[in-house]
């Protein structure tokens, strides 16, 4: 099924709607907890959702893959997690969207300058073109509020780094490993430290306490489960069946999301948002040509 084109595309869509989302849901634990904690619960939650897979398949992991599927865990969950929710203290959850945008850019210079990865005329275009939407949207949503926070807006543009760097190893090293494998085997080597750390915070006053606390842990546990465990589960599989660069093209629809959340939230929806989204859907398009 995953070798058709057309469920490609669409489950490129569902992870864009998923991960777009996310940044809402980020934003909503935050009111009652601290960054580093929502950051904490997200992947500690995953690692225990995932867990029974761990030990189902525990016997089936090649030893030699362990120092890769620690990369993919720090890299493409454990660190980014830190570097959103800390962004977000100080840019909204669609400007996070929409400079998660950048991740195709670097997976293809990661790609080419350290995986010896084949790039063809027509994802560099791809990813030109995208680029070129996203940072479209940006100004058309109001480029003047990234100015005064640019260091929150680096911390994004590091975690598309990051994405660049795991997406590009699990299609290089881990091709051949099943998905489950991987994403079960990155979140135990991360799951642990990170709920270890959860524990020295005051995250368990802060839930007593806190009124609105069961709330949050609603959002951050949809976070967890769906925007997290299960959406790097079929993120990995996606890879496996297509390509590093069209994987994370999914970034590319992330802002379209985030600005589907903003329209819903009362925020407007302008001629430009709409230019810069055709924009970027045709760059998808030119990232999955062959």
């Amino acid at each position: 099924m995953l070798s058709n084109k057309k469920w490609q595309l669409f489950i490129l869509f569902v992870l864009a709607f998923i991960w777009g989302s996310s940044f809402i849901l980020m934003k909503r634990g935050m009111e009652v907890y601290s960054a580093n904690q929502v950051a904490s619960l997200r992947i500690f939650i995953a690692f225990i959702s995932l867990f029974p897979f761990f030990i189902k398949y525990l016997r089936a992991v090649d030893k030699k893959k362990i120092p890769f599927f620690v990369i993919v865990g720090l890299f493409g969950n454990g660190i980014p997690a830190f570097l959103f929710t800390s962004a977000q203290t100080g840019i909204s959850s669609s400007l996070s969207g929409m400079l998660n945008s950048l991740t195709p850019l670097f997976t293809i210079l990661i790609g080419a300058l350290f995986f010896k990865t084949h790039v063809t005329f027509a994802k560099i275009i791809g990813v030109v073109l995208g680029l070129i939407g996203a940072v479209g949207l940006i100004w058309a949503g109001g480029i003047e509020h990234f100015g005064n926070n640019l260091l929150y807006g680096l911390l994004v543009i590091a975690a598309t780094l990051c994405y660049a760097i795991s997406v590009n190893t699990i299609k290089t090293h881990l091709q051949q490993t099943d998905a489950m494998i991987v994403t079960s085997m990155a979140f135990f080597f991360i799951g642990i430290p990170i709920g270890t750390y959860l524990f020295t915070t005051d995250f368990i006053a802060v839930t007593k306490n806190n009124p609105h606390a069961a709330s949050a842990l609603g959002y951050i546990f949809i976070l967890s489960t769906i925007g997290t465990s299960l959406a790097v589960l079929v993120f990995n599989f996606l890879i496996k069946h297509t390509s590093a660069v069209f994987a994370s093209s999914v970034t590319y629809l992330i802002p379209i999301t985030a600005i589907f959340w903003g329209w819903l939230d009362g925020e407007s929806l302008n001629l430009l948002h709409l230019l810069f989204i055709t924009l970027i859907l045709f760059a998808v398009y030119m990232v999955n040509k062959k």
